[in-house]
């Protein structure tokens, strides 16, 4: 529902554009979250709802530049973008990087947001229709506000490159931007408190700053490890009888 406010309520009117834009988040979120799960089918032999979420905020994220200057078919292939790019980056890239190894960052915000943001950015240059461009922005020469495909098609490339560099000297901003004022909120905390807590701590987690574990459902769908979650795995197969499965759990003499 939010990117519904930021994509359709943009234009800050109920008008084509804005409705133009609410199609296209559905239709870039959705293709977005089905390529994310092809890969994980693909490459991990089964989807999972932590992809599926994934998918839908890559989605989201990377039509939220375009979504109300380009067509649906360009909202399509953004999709497809925005399922596969960050999921690389994710999945692969991060794992190989020693760079982002030491990055604690464990909702994988540079993933969805900083790539997948950075992504559409770069593809609002790409296929931004100028009569659309005319509808959101209301100048009169449409044209100057022209993706590099129209550009291409149109023989307008100078105004095709033009726009991809506005999009990409943007991009730099806004990154030099969050650098700066991050840095300088981080620099301001870490006089209070540590910014990273111990190697030991991070592996119990929650329970040993806060004294309590964040999700009670943690260990939900998960492969029980201990000897009680192998006797219960056992028992559920019918390997072990009742009795076994009672005093493998209690490690307490049965009473006759």
């Amino acid at each position: 529902m939010a990117y519904h406010g930021f994509n359709g309520g943009d234009p800050y009117a109920a008008s084509i554009d804005a409705s133009l834009a609410v199609l296209n988040t559905h239709v870039c979120t959705a293709m977005s979250l089905l390529t994310w799960l092809f890969l994980d089918i693909l490459f991990f032999g089964k989807p999972s709802v932590i992809g599926a979420t994934q998918g839908m905020i890559t989605g989201l994220v990377c039509n939220t530049p375009a979504a109300g200057v380009v067509q649906g078919w360009a909202a399509i292939i953004m999709g497809m973008m925005s399922g596969s790019i960050p999921w690389y980056t994710m999945m692969v890239l991060h794992k190989e990087s020693k760079l982002l190894k030491q990055v604690d960052d464990t909702s994988a915000v540079f993933h969805t947001h900083a790539v997948a943001g950075s992504l559409g950015g770069i593809l609002a240059g790409f296929f931004a229709d100028p009569n659309l461009c005319y509808l959101f922005y209301g100048v009169q020469d449409s044209l100057h506000y022209t993706g590099l495909v129209y550009g291409i098609f149109n023989g307008n490339l100078k105004t095709g490159f033009r726009q991809m560099g506005v999009q990409l000297l943007g991009i730099v901003f806004v990154i030099l931007l969050n650098v700066t004022t991050t840095s300088i909120v981080c620099l301001l905390v870490r006089m209070i408190v540590p910014l990273r807590m111990s190697e030991d701590d991070l592996q119990v987690g929650d329970e040993a700053v806060h004294g309590e574990v964040a999700y009670a459902l943690w260990g939900d769908g998960e492969k029980l490890e201990t000897a009680a979650g192998e006797a219960l795995t056992s028992e559920k197969n019918h390997e072990l009888p009742t009795v076994e499965l009672i005093k493998s759990l209690s490690d307490a003499p049965l009473i006759d």
